[in-house]
């Protein structure tokens, strides 16, 4: 049974349209894709959203996650259908670790700088945060779509606690974003070294998916293809 179906993830201040430059290339490799829309309320709840969507599907699947959806796929990859991981600037928290325990100790990078109160225990990122730290490398329109679609996260995906990781068992790639200011690059490389991933280090924003699609694609088309037919 071929591996063909990618289930993608995106992060804290997007959506499920962060995936739209990679998904066709992936279809151009004879890959199907299906990016997923999280709540960001709390990791359990978007935990859920993922192993629906696994479930949905007939054949083995590969999760992809950027940002906070490295935590989610490192918690829903345990499902028997995930056959690998790729992590794309991604949370990859330990088995009893949370978001905020994952990042603990690092240098505090400089997107919180521009977070803001948004009602209630929910963030969101201001529109210079999306232009200088979340996205510095798109055009300003686009970066401005960012910001005007984004989704303020909930405390609780930083804090809810992965119960088992995933990659402890499975597979595991992981592309490191070295212009990154909202998630460290030394704690993305650290990650992908603790996991024993295969590692694409890319000069790169926080969301490559967007900035270099085409090098995101292959590395994702790669990883699938590793399992062979």
């Amino acid at each position: 049974m071929s591996l063909n179906v990618i289930v993608l993830v995106h992060g804290y201040f997007l959506d499920s349209s962060a995936w739209r430059k990679v998904i066709p290339l992936l279809a151009e490799r004879g890959l199907e894709a299906v990016a997923v829309r999280l709540t960001l309320n709390s990791l359990s709840e978007d935990t859920a959203i993922v192993q629906r969507a696994i479930e949905m599907q007939s054949r083995p699947v590969l999760l992809v996650g950027q940002s906070y959806g490295g935590a989610v796929i490192t918690q829903a990859g345990n499902h028997a259908q995930v056959k690998g991981l790729v992590y794309v600037a991604a949370a990859a928290p330990d088995s009893g670790q949370s978001v905020d325990d994952w990042w603990s100790g690092y240098a505090t990078a400089a997107v919180t700088e521009e977070l803001r109160p948004y009602k209630d225990d929910r963030v969101a990122l201001s529109r210079d945060g999306v232009r200088k730290y979340l996205a510095q490398d798109l055009s300003t329109k686009e970066a401005d779509i960012i910001y005007a679609t984004q989704g303020p996260f909930g405390a609780r995906t930083t804090q809810d606690l992965v119960t088992h990781s995933a990659w402890r068992d499975k597979p595991a790639w992981y592309v490191v974003t070295t212009l990154d200011h909202t998630v460290p690059p030394a704690t993305q490389q650290d990650s992908a070294e603790r996991m024993g991933a295969e590692i694409l280090v890319l000069q790169s924003s926080h969301v490559p998916m967007l900035s270099q699609p085409q090098a995101v694609a292959d590395f994702i088309a790669n990883a699938a293809a590793s399992f062979g037919e």
